[in-house]
This record gives structure tokens, sequence and C-alpha cells, in this order.
């Protein structure tokens, strides 16, 4: 990888689960923004929003914060919202972004209609809260923090770089 690209890796429950390239659009050591193409084979829709081939992610990265957000547009830059996992921070060396996923996610949609909390169900049956609480009440807080910002309105994505 070039020093303007990453290899993107999502790991859950100590395997990966996918991997993908992305182009580095920002990084000050804290925070990483890199940008891909929508990463799985065909499309995948979740009833409230489908990712689909075209698709163009703004990925927002912290080595500090127990999440990864990701802007969603269409091919055409129609914003179609933003998801967000709940991860571990993540580690950046050597050309590589790895983040661990958490299970918990949230969405909250273009025009700020829809939030919604998802995968709470997959995170419970994880066991993440005997194997390290500590990760587990860490993941719960983030997930009800990005559900107040998202309910706030207008701003998610600027309140989230500060």
């Amino acid at each position: 990888m070039s020093a303007s690209s990453v290899e993107i890796a999502l790991v859950k429950a100590g395997r990966t689960k996918i991997r993908y390239p992305a182009s580095v659009v920002f990084d000050d050591g804290t925070h990483l923004v890199v940008r891909a193409p929508w990463a799985a084979p065909g499309v995948r829709d979740f009833g409230f929003v489908r990712f689909e081939p075209g698709d163009v992610f703004t990925e927002h990265y912290w080595r500090d914060r127990w999440y990864a957000v990701k802007e969603v547009r269409t091919a055409d830059g129609t914003l179609k919202g933003w998801y967000c996992d709940v991860t571990r921070p993540a580690v950046v060396s050597d050309g590589r972004v790895e983040v661990e996923d958490l299970d918990l996610d949230l969405w909250l949609s273009a025009d700020g209609s829809t939030v919604l909390r998802l995968d709470e169900g997959e995170f419970e049956a994880s066991g993440l809260a005997d194997r390290d609480p500590q990760a587990a009440a860490e993941a719960r807080r983030t997930l009800d923090a990005l559900e107040a910002l998202a309910r706030r309105g207008p701003g998610f994505a600027e309140a989230l770089s500060h």
C-alpha cells in the first residue's frame, strides 16, 4: 500500500470479517479518514438502507474512540446516511487499519428521521460482557452517546470531528 492508501481490516471475534483497500483522505495521528467503494459483493439490503455497487463510503476512524463512522453516498453523490460501528479504537500501522467490531451499530438516515440501534442481540450473545466487562460497558456507553448525538439533529458529522 502506498502512503495515500491503506488496507481496512474489520475483525470480529478474533477473525477478519472483511478486508479492502481505501484511499487516505486525512490523518492527523488520531483521526483517520479514508474513502472506499462498497467492498462486499453485490447488494446488501438491510431494509432501512441498501448498500450496493457504486456506493462510496467515507470512513472515519479514531485511535482513541470506541467507534467508526461511515458516511454512505450513492455513485452520484447523494447522501444515504451514516453507519456507525461500535469498535475498539483503531490500530493503524504498516499501511493497515484494524478495527475490532463489538457488534453494536447505529444507523442515521440522511434526513435525520431514522435513528436505529442495531445488533444488540448479537452483542449480548457475543459473550463480551463475560470475557471483558469493561469493554462491554464502554461499548454500551458508546452506543448510547452516538444515539444521543444522532437524535440532536443536524450537524451529526461535524459533531463527531470535535
